[in-house]
C-alpha cells in the first residue's frame, strides 16, 4: 500500500490554515490496514443490521445515517485529528455507503452497472470541484471546514462505489467473493509497485488505492461471513462483524497512545 507523508506530496496548508491541525491521519501501514478492515465491517454490519437482525433497508439506512450525521458533526467541529472520532466516522461511512448501493438496487432496481458508473461520476465531479475551489487533492492538506467537507463526500463516494464495484465483480460477473478480492488485491499491489517504483504520483496512487479497498474489503466481508454453498466460508455476520470491529478497537487505542499516525502541520 502507498505509504505516504506530506513532503512526498509536496503540499502544505495554505497561509491561512497554518494555526489548524490535520484533521486526517498519516497514512501508514496501520492506516491500511484499519480502512480495509473498516470497508469489511460496513459490508457485513449492514447485512447484519439488514437482514439478521431484520430492520430492513429502509430502517437500518435511517438509523445508520442518523448515527453517521451526529460523529460527522462532531468530527467536523473537533480542532484536530482524533483516533477513535475520525475512524468511528470511517466505519458509520463505509456501512452508509453500502447501504444507499443496496437501496439503489434493491429498493429502486438501478442495475450494478449503472451504480457504478453513477458514483464514479460522482466521484470525479467531487475530485473536480475540490480541486477547482482548493487546488489541491491531499490529504496532508485537510486543514480547513471546507477541505473536510469535500473530504468526507468523496470518502462517501467511494465507499458507494466500492460496494457496487465488488458485488459488479463478485455476483454480476460471477467471478466469486475470493477471486474478486483477490483481483482487486492484485491491482492495489500494482499501484503500490508504481508508486514505490515507478514514481507515480502519491496523491494519485492514494486516491486510486483508496477507491480500491473498497471493493476489496467488501468482497473479503461476503467471503468470510456468506455461507460455504454462496461460495463464502460461513462465518456469518455477526462472527465477521465482531471480528474485525475488536481488531480496529485494538489499533486505534494502540495509535491513540503512541500518535504515531498524527500529522505535524507547521
Amino acid at each position: 500500500m502507498p505509504t505516504v507523508n506530506a513532503a512526498q506530496t509536496g503540499v502544505r496548508p495554505p497561509s491561512s490554515a497554518m494555526q489548524f491541525w490535520s484533521k486526517v491521519p498519516e497514512v501508514t501501514l496501520y492506516f491500511w490496514f484499519i480502512k480495509i478492515m473498516a470497508t469489511t465491517v460496513g459490508e457485513t454490519a449492514a447485512d447484519y443490521l439488514n437482514m439478521d437482525l431484520n430492520f430492513g433497508l429502509t430502517v437500518t439506512s435511517l438509523i445508520m445515517a442518523g448515527l453517521l450525521a451526529v460523529v460527522l458533526v462532531f468530527q467536523v467541529r473537533s480542532a484536530r485529528y482524533t483516533p477513535w472520532l475520525y475512524w468511528l466516522a470511517v466505519v458509520l461511512i463505509s456501512v452508509v455507503g453500502t447501504l444507499i448501493t443496496d437501496n439503489m438496487v434493491d429498493n429502486f432496481g438501478i442495475t450494478l452497472v449503472a451504480a457504478t458508473i453513477g458514483f464514479s461520476i460522482a466521484l470525479v465531479a467531487t475530485f473536480a470541484g475540490w480541486y477547482a475551489s482548493e487546488k489541491t487533492l491531499s490529504i496532508h492538506s485537510i486543514t480547513s471546514r471546507k477541505r473536510e467537507l469535500f473530504y468526507w463526500l468523496a470518502i462517501l463516494f467511494t465507499f458507494a462505489l466500492g460496494t457496487a464495484a465488488g458485488d459488479l465483480a463478485a455476483e454480476g460477473l460471477q467471478l466469486g467473493y475470493l477471486l474478486s478480492a483477490l483481483m482487486f488485491a492484485g491491482i492495489i499491489a500494482a499501484i503500490t509497485a508504481a508508486f514505490y517504483f515507478l514514481k507515480l504520483n502519491a496523491v494519485l496512487a492514494f486516491w486510486m488505492a483508496y477507491i480500491l479497498t473498497r471493493p476489496l474489503g467488501a468482497s473479503m466481508g461476503d467471503y468470510l461471513s456468506q455461507p460455504v454453498a454462496n461460495g463464502g466460508l460461513g462465518l456469518g455476520t455477526t462472527g465477521t462483524s465482531v471480528i474485525f470491529l475488536g481488531l480496529i478497537l485494538v489499533l486505534v487505542v494502540f495509535l491513540t497512545v503512541t500518535r504515531r499516525d498524527v500529522i505535524a502541520v507547521k
